[in-house]
């Protein structure tokens, strides 16, 4: 468990499934510009969790939900990815009425302390070209425009079978 001024993050458990699907995760709205598919039914998001649980497995981390510390609300989720290659990429999701409080910096603010405790050297965050508010959340967090500009990258929720190239941000970790 991970514990901020006002979050509390923890791994994902069975019986978060059915909080997970009704605050964020089938919510086409919310789940727009995400890597994951909008969750039709609670079976989706229980194969969410098992995939979560296999990625703790194979990793030092992996997805995390997003807590209200004040009133034990789920907010949303959040985490780090340990993709091929030593790419460790990061990103959250919140449920609609979190938007706008600064939970997003926050817990990205978490997932960058997180990084730097397990000697991770970079991380990277992809966002759709169009999803400015997420692009400033990464800014105001110390990510800069990778210098390669643009990755490839599917949103399930837009178009999904087409790449769109998703603006890569990276923010350098110094020990």
């Amino acid at each position: 468990m991970i514990e901020t001024a006002r979050l509390r993050l923890t791994r994902p458990q069975i019986g978060d499934a059915s909080l997970i699907f009704e605050r964020y995760a089938s919510d086409p709205e919310v789940v727009k510009y995400v890597g994951f598919p909008c969750h039709l039914r609670l079976a989706d998001t229980e194969a969410f969790i098992r995939y979560c649980d296999h990625e703790w497995t194979r990793a030092a981390a992996g997805p995390l939900l997003v807590w209200s510390r004040a009133d034990g609300r789920l907010l949303g989720g959040t985490g780090l990815g340990f993709e091929s290659g030593g790419v460790v990429s990061t990103g959250y999701v919140l449920a609609k009425d979190a938007w706008g409080h600064g939970y997003a910096t926050e817990s990205l603010r978490a997932m960058i302390d997180l990084a730097r405790s397990l000697a991770v050297p970079r991380l990277i965050a992809r966002v759709h070209p169009e999803h400015r508010p997420s692009a400033r959340v990464l800014e105001k967090c110390g990510f800069t425009l990778d210098s390669d500009g643009v990755e490839a990258t599917y949103f399930p929720n837009l178009s999904p079978s087409v790449l769109i190239d998703a603006s890569r941000y990276v923010r350098d970790l110094d020990h």
